[in-house]
C-alpha cells in the first residue's frame, strides 16, 4: 500500500466516525464583534471604505485569485503575514516595513512573494480609490480571501486600519510563541495578545491545514517510527542534512483550507510527527476537546475560526489606531508628504 494510501485508509475510518459524530455535536456559534458603520474615531466597520472606494473588495480578491492560480503556496504564507503583523502590536502592516521586524528569528521565511503581493494590491486599489486604504487593511482582506479560495469560510471583517509609523519592538515580536511552545505558553501568550479564549488558540493553529514548514520545526520522532502512516508523514524529513528542508503540515490536503490537520493531530500523537506546539494541543485537557471537537465536524471549526480571525484582526497596541496610509507598504511616506492634509497625510484616532 503506498504511502497517501495507508494514510487515507486510516483517515478515513475516523471520517466516518466524525460523520456520525458531527450529527449530535452541538455547533457553539458567536457573533462576530463588529460595528455597522463607518467612524471617524478609531472603530473599525465593515463600510469604513463604501463611499471611498467601493470597489475594494473586488480588487482585492481578484487580484489575489489571479496570485494564487500561480502559487498556492500563498495562502499559508499570507496567513503567517497576518498573524506575525497582528500579533505583536495589533494589525497595523509594521511587519512590511523595511528594515524591521522581518529581520528578527520569529519572522525568518516570511516569503517575498507574498509581501510584494500587498504591495501590488495596495498599489492597483490606490490607482483606482487614491491613497484611502491602508496596507493593514489589504492585509488583512488579503489573507481572508485566499482563506476562502482555498477551501475555507467566507466572512466579513471591520475595516479603517491605520499602518504603523515604525515597526514592532523587539521586545514584541519575541511574543510571537514558537513550535516548540508548551500550552501553558501559548494560552498566556494568547491571552496577553487579547485572544483569552482556548477556542482563538485552537482554531488559528488550524490554519496549520496549509502550507509547510522547516524539517526544523518538528524535532525527532518518539515512539515507533515503522509503521506506514508515520513513515509517510516524516519521510521529507527522515534524510541527513535535512533540517532546512520544508515538509508539508497537511500532509493530505496541504493546498486546502479544511479540517483534516485536525483529524492528522488525533490520529498521530507521537513527537516529531506534527508540530510540536500543535501536539500539545491534544493532550492537555483544557484544549483538547477543541481539537477533536474541529476533527469531527468541520463547520464548528469554520465557525470559530471566523470568530477568531475577525478577533485578531481587530487586535491593537497600546498606541491605538494612530498612523498614516502609506503610498509604499514598505516604508513610510516621505516627511515631505505628510505635511499635507487629507487622507495622504498623518492620521490619528483615538484608541
Amino acid at each position: 500500500m503506498s504511502c497517501r494510501a495507508s494514510v487515507l485508509a486510516a483517515v478515513g475510518l475516523l471520517l466516518l466516525a466524525a460523520a456520525v459524530s458531527a450529527s449530535a455535536r452541538p455547533v457553539v456559534t458567536t457573533t462576530l464583534p463588529t460595528t455597522n458603520n463607518a467612524t471617524s474615531d478609531g472603530r473599525l466597520s465593515v463600510y469604513y471604505h463604501l463611499g471611498s472606494c467601493p470597489q475594494l473588495e473586488t480588487i482585492v480578491r481578484s487580484q489575489v485569485d489571479a496570485a494564487l492560480r500561480q502559487n498556492v503556496r500563498l495562502t499559508a504564507g499570507l496567513l503567517r503575514v497576518f498573524f506575525h503583523d497582528c500579533f505583536p502590536q495589533g494589525c497595523d502592516a509594521s511587519i512590511l516595513l523595511d528594515n524591521g521586524e522581518r529581520n528578527l528569528p520569529p519572522n525568518v521565511g516570511l516569503q517575498q512573494e507574498v509581501l510584494q503581493l500587498i504591495e501590488d494590491i495596495r498599489a492597483k486599489v490606490h490607482a483606482q480609490c487614491g491613497a484611502t486604504v491602508s496596507c493593514a487593511d489589504i492585509t488583512v482582506l488579503a489573507t481572508r480571501d485566499a482563506v476562502n479560495l482555498a477551501g475555507g469560510p467566507a466572512f466579513t471583517v471591520p475595516l479603517g486600519r491605520l499602518d504603523s509609523l515604525a515597526p514592532a519592538s523587539d521586545n514584541d515580536v519575541f511574543k510571537l510563541p514558537p513550535p516548540t511552545a508548551t500550552v501553558d505558553e501559548l494560552l498566556t501568550a494568547f491571552n496577553n495578545a487579547g485572544l483569552s479564549d482556548p477556542a482563538d488558540l485552537v482554531s488559528l493553529s488550524g490554519a496549520h491545514t496549509v502550507g509547510k514548514a522547516r524539517c526544523s520545526s518538528f524535532g525527532a520522532v518518539s515512539g515507533p517510527a515503522g509503521d506506514d502512516i508515520t513513515r509517510c508523514i516524516t519521510e521529507t524529513c527522515s534524510a541527513a542534512g535535512s533540517a532546512d528542508r520544508l515538509r508539508d503540515l497537511d500532509f493530505l490536503t496541504p493546498n486546502v483550507f479544511d479540517n483534516l490537520y485536525f483529524i492528522e493531530l488525533t490520529l498521530k500523537k507521537n513527537q516529531g510527527v506534527m508540530l510540536p506546539s500543535d501536539q500539545a494541543l491534544v493532550t492537555d485537557s483544557r484544549t483538547s476537546w477543541l481539537v477533536q471537537g474541529f476533527a469531527d465536524n468541520h463547520w464548528w471549526f469554520f465557525d470559530q475560526f471566523k470568530t477568531s480571525m475577525v478577533k485578531m484582526s481587530q487586535l491593537k497596541g497600546p498606541q491605538g489606531n494612530v498612523g498614516e496610509v502609506r503610498r509604499n507598504c514598505f516604508r513610510r511616506n516621505a516627511a515631505a508628504s505628510l505635511q499635507g492634509a487629507g487622507d495622504e497625510g498623518l492620521l490619528a484616532a483615538s484608541a
